[in-house]
């Protein structure tokens, strides 16, 4: 078990096999439904090969036709677990129709009517041609006929990310291999990590039972109440903290090492570097939340956020950037957040980057950074390195699925494993519900925190936890924490709103390989290693462009489709097709008051910035030699550069837009991205400005701090790692400083 672990990863983090026969699925499809989805995968996956030669090379693109159903079941099962309930609905009803002749003639016009008997043909009658027409024709549908694009888009994309994820029994994925990816699934990590780095500290609860978890909280010196209810496990702490990403662990750390006895909730589990997989469909349903399939309510942004030990630390791009000094200045200033312009945030951004061992130079950029800056320099457009977490020599290109050279310092290497050497324990597969208040008798703030109720998530444990704590601490993210605060009762007006997300569009960029004079392939190296801000005389920053990870689920599901052929020419490009994206700070905002549930609406100036940051990009891809680039626009917009004059290229460039997202009225509509969310609980001068003080503590409740992302006034522009860590360090810091004035 442990070599098998070490060869390929934790159980966890890799590829279930399939199920064979079709059976023990729970997504409720009828047979009649079924049939319908088998018809629409058959055709947005690549057709079969025309040729001999065809056939050798790419035969197995073929792997998932209708005719093995356990796939199209998987498909159906992925939508209903991670599609948005109303939007499954539509796609439920709309596969129904779609099995009956006068629906097919309802849903798809005059495509579906033929010359003989009966004259009108089902969906499923149809040939190839005809019902690649009908998805494109359905993805340009909008107002009353919206769903139809809906049910294209959930089609699409849980089609294509299934197909490309998959793997059998061996971990392998013939059409993966077909567009020659591949990575290496033995052991890479330098570290030999037995025993784990917080293992002195860790309770993993997906391992206990109701019985055994008092013992185990004991043995780690933790209090744990004998009292006669049955129901719960009561537990005394100092402090209990919720998560344990940038905020969690910065503010674990600190507190223990102050010496009070810390308790760290988190409900998601706890891997190290042997037990990543690097592989992307188990690796993202695993480490992200919602398994990294969430969406903003009205489907236009994909959002990724940490769901493990490490929180977002676990899975991000290693970028390590300062706080700006314009974003201190306005903080400070305009929203009156003093200790962002003092000496001492300062100072806990050089403690932070000491502890997280940030460099500031790259060894070796793998392709996209290579072309990012080559582009860049061509233009005359300054570029210059991403500080990162890592070593200089650092060449990990898949840190989104957990890093699996272990040269990553994300919060469980560093700040947790400082709070565990103090005596803090985690509790991982634990999730938060409600803190628990009592009345504050004759205090400013009419509440008062005491602790937190949280149950577990998973395992065997059926009874509830009653933590009871001198300070609660939220760090549960920008994405839960306002939720958490809002079921307990809490009513800010604040809470949940002002969201933001740094919106990110992508272009893309092929270089053939024969006679470049860039290396490697667009999935080998550190993610983001370089970034170009683009600038102008009036307003200032308009974006900052920088690389992602795309792995090649994601890449075909997401990107556009326009017919199988297209898709099977994009995938074999796939390995030296190199993506830029354009990132603002953003002035729109959204709202998140309930758990899942996020909204949000881009601001005209956010729109005109990511225009302005797509037309940088692509101009400084096709500067380092692109053949042919584009945007993720659903009509599969590009152009090929070899022999376009500067004219049709600058007709094309001024054609980019940052149009809608799939709920759009417009006929052409994109997906936008969000890496980081802050200010959904920001600090402010008074109740009306904020949700929490400039301590971090509720205005409504004593006792009750947050200590996330959430805490931002605003957005931050750039990568906001850094930022999160040295406000959880100010913040967790005067929490020590409280506790010592209040017992003295």
């Amino acid at each position: 078990m442990e070599e098998d672990r070490r060869s390929r990863g934790h159980p966890l983090l890799r590829s279930k096999k399939r199920q064979q026969g079709g059976g023990g699925y729970s997504h409720g499809f009828s047979q009649s439904q079924i049939q319908s989805l088998a018809v629409i995968c058959q055709t947005l996956l690549p057709p079969p090969p025309e040729t001999k030669a065809e056939e050798k090379a790419v035969d197995t693109f073929e792997v998932a036709s209708g005719s093995q159903p356990p796939f199209t079941d998987e498909v159906a099962e992925v939508i209903v677990k991670n599609g948005r309930s109303e939007a499954v609905n539509i796609f439920k009803i709309i596969l129904a129709i779609l099995s009956y002749r006068f629906g097919t003639l309802f849903l798809c016009g005059s495509l579906c009517l033929d010359k003989n008997w009966p004259f009108v043909l089902k969906f499923s009658e149809l040939p190839l041609d005809k019902r690649e027409e009908i998805l494109r024709m359905w993805s340009r549908q909008s107002g009353v006929f919206l769903p139809l694009r809906v049910t294209f888009f959930l089609a699409k994309f849980y089609t294509l990310f299934s197909f490309f994820s998959q793997r059998d029994e061996n971990m392998k994925n013939p059409a993966l291999e077909a567009i020659g990816y591949s990575i290496d699934t033995t052991e890479t990590s330098k570290d030999d990590e037995s025993p784990r780095p917080l293992e002195k500290g860790i309770i993993e609860t997906k391992n206990e039972s109701d019985v055994t978890i008092s013992q185990s909280l004991t043995q780690k010196g933790v209090h744990v109440a004998r009292e006669d209810n049955d129901n719960i496990h009561r537990i005394r702490c100092d402090v209990v903290i919720i998560g344990s990403g940038s905020g969690g662990g910065v503010a674990a750390a600190t507190l223990a090492k102050a010496g009070l006895k810390v308790l760290v909730l988190e409900k998601g589990n706890y891997f190290t570097a042997r037990d990543y997989s690097g592989l992307e469909g188990p690796s993202m349903l695993e480490l992200y939340e919602k398994g990294a399939f969430m969406t903003t309510v009205d489907g236009k942004f994909m959002v990724l956020a940490g769901s493990t030990v490490g929180g977002g630390t676990a899975v991000n791009w290693s970028a390590s950037i300062r706080t700006p000094d314009h974003v201190l200045q306005e903080w400070s200033e305009e929203s009156k957040i003093e200790f962002f312009g003092s000496q001492e945030y300062q100072s806990a951004m050089d403690e932070v980057t000491r502890r997280l061992g940030v460099t500031e130079r790259c060894v070796k950029e793998g392709l996209q950074n290579q072309i990012l800056r080559e582009g860049c320099e061509r233009l005359g457009l300054k570029v210059v390195s991403v500080p990162r977490n890592s070593p200089e020599d650092h060449y990990c290109g898949s840190c989104g699925y957990g890093c699996r050279e272990g040269g990553k310092n994300g919060t469980d290497k560093t700040w947790l494993v400082d709070a565990v050497e103090n005596g803090a324990v985690i509790l991982t597969g634990v999730k938060a519900e409600r803190f628990v208040f009592t009345d504050n008798n004759e205090r400013k703030k009419k509440k008062r925190c005491v602790g937190v109720i949280a149950s577990s998530v998973g395992g065997k444990i059926e009874k509830k936890f009653m933590i009871e704590a001198r300070v609660t601490v939220s760090s549960a993210g920008s994405l839960l924490t306002p939720p958490l605060m809002r079921a307990s009762g809490l009513e800010n007006r604040n809470i949940g709103r002002n969201l933001k997300l740094h919106p990110v569009l992508m272009t893309w960029g092929y270089f053939p390989e024969n006679g470049s004079e860039f290396s490697g392939k667009m999935y080998e190296g550190g993610i983001i290693t370089s970034v170009h801000h683009v600038h102008d005389a009036e307003s200032g920053c308009r974006a900052i462009l920088e690389t992602p990870l795309a792995g090649p689920a994601s890449y075909a599901g997401l990107s556009p489709w326009v017919s199988g052929a297209d898709l099977k020419e994009r995938m074999m490009k796939y390995g030296r097709t190199s993506h830029l994206f354009a990132l603002v700070r953003d002035y729109g905002s959204g709202e998140v008051l309930k758990e899942n549930e996020v909204t949000y609406r881009t601001s005209k100036k956010d729109r005109e910035n990511l225009r302005v940051g797509l037309r940088q990009a692509l101009r400084v891809l096709v500067a380092a030699g692109a053949v042919e680039v584009g945007t993720y626009r659903s009509d599969g917009q590009g152009i090929k550069c070899e022999g376009t004059t500067r004219e049709a290229m600058e007709e094309f460039l001024d054609s980019v837009d940052a149009v809608g997202g799939v709920s759009t009225r417009g006929e052409y509509w994109t997906t936008y991205f969000s890496a980081h969310q802050m200010g959904s609980c920001r600090m402010g001068l008074t109740a009306e400005e904020g949700a929490v003080d400039e301590k971090g503590e509720s205005w409504e409740a004593e006792g009750l701090f947050v200590c996330d992302g959430s805490v931002l006034p605003s957005a931050v522009g750039v990568n906001p790692m850094i930022t999160i860590q040295s406000t959880a360090y100010c913040i967790s810091t005067r929490i020590v400083a409280s506790l010592t004035e209040s017992k003295n």
